[in-house]
This record gives structure tokens, sequence and C-alpha cells, in this order.
């Protein structure tokens, strides 16, 4: 019988600690994410980063999805959650004009299967004066709205879902937060 001599066993030990470690890795991190909340409060009185200079602020009531929520220098993306009611922000690079964005926002979402566009687009305006255009869609058992405004090479569009109820209730409360959207320069 072959003895393990002291070096080996060194080495043994280290390989065992170092898979115990990945093991760790591997399962304790994403049950430790897991159980993290994946929605935290925020102030409705405070501007929030939406992402590329664009900041809005929340809804009374509204909490953050960090799942949807990734703002950045050049684009970025914004999850509120009010109640049951989804509403999130997303800017991106853009060269066109406001028609163009509508129209590719409008694609977006009859794309996706059973999603409807339903009215006519009307022309809608931020409080610091940004024009854009707002419509609404359904969904299997889901309604919704989208507007969408176009500043500094980005689009700024803004997608709005939940049940007709839930959407009564809070739809004034996140079109006020809306028409609070600001692009970077622009006055206060």
């Amino acid at each position: 019988m072959a003895r393990i001599n002291r070096r080996e066993l060194t080495n043994l030990l280290g390989a065992v600690g170092v898979v115990a470690i990945l093991g760790g890795l591997a399962f304790g991190l994403p049950a430790a994410d897991r159980s993290l909340p994946a929605e935290r409060a925020v102030p409705d009185d405070e501007p929030y980063s939406a992402g590329a200079g664009v900041t809005v602020v929340p809804p009374s009531g509204a909490v953050l999805d960090v799942t949807g929520t990734r703002p950045g220098d050049s684009q970025g993306t914004v999850l509120f959650r009010v109640g049951p009611v989804r509403y999130a922000i997303a800017v991106r690079p853009f060269r066109g004009d406001l028609a163009a964005a509508a129209d590719r926002l409008r694609k977006r979402i009859v794309d996706t299967t059973g999603y409807q566009v339903t009215s006519a687009q009307l022309t809608v305006s931020t409080a610091g004066g940004l024009a854009g255009l707002q419509g609404g869609y359904t969904a299997p058992g889901r309604g919704g709205r989208y507007s969408v405004f176009v500043a500094d090479e980005h689009t700024i569009e803004v997608t709005i879902s939940g049940n007709d109820l839930d959407l009564g209730r809070t739809l004034p409360r996140i079109e006020a937060s809306t028409r609070t959207l600001r692009q970077n320069g622009e006055p206060r």
C-alpha cells in the first residue's frame, strides 16, 4: 500500500478547500440573492435616474424593482411597481424623429404575442416641455399605456401595464410621474 507524503496531503487538502469554496459560491450566493427582496422603497419626492441623464420622480406608493433597473451613462432602464401595476422607463440611443421612435415602440409592442395597440396616438408633454406621443395597448388579461419622447439623441420609452381595475386606480399618479421626466440640461 502506498503512503501519502506530507506534500501530497497538503495538495489534497488545498484542492478540497478550493472545491468547498467554489461550491459555497455556486450554491450559497444564489440562495442569498433569492432571500433578498427584489423591491426597494424609493422616495416619491426625489428624482430617480433612469440612465443617460434622464430622471423621473417616482409616483407616490411606488417601489423600485431592482430586477428590471439598470441605469447607465449612455442608456438605462428603471422599473417601478405601484401595487400590481408595472411602470417601466427605458432610455436608449436613437437617431431619428419622434414619429420614428413611436413607430419603433409600437412595433415592439405588437411583435409580442397577444399584444395589440388599441388607440390612436396623442401628443403629450412633460412639465419641462419635452414633447412626446402616447397610446394604449392590450394583452391577455392586461391593459397598458405607452409614451415615447426623443431628447439628446435618445428615446425615452415609458410603458405601463396592469389589469384594468388596478390601472384605473394608479394611472393618474403614474401619468403625473411621467410628466416629471427630465433630460440633462433641461430647466427645472
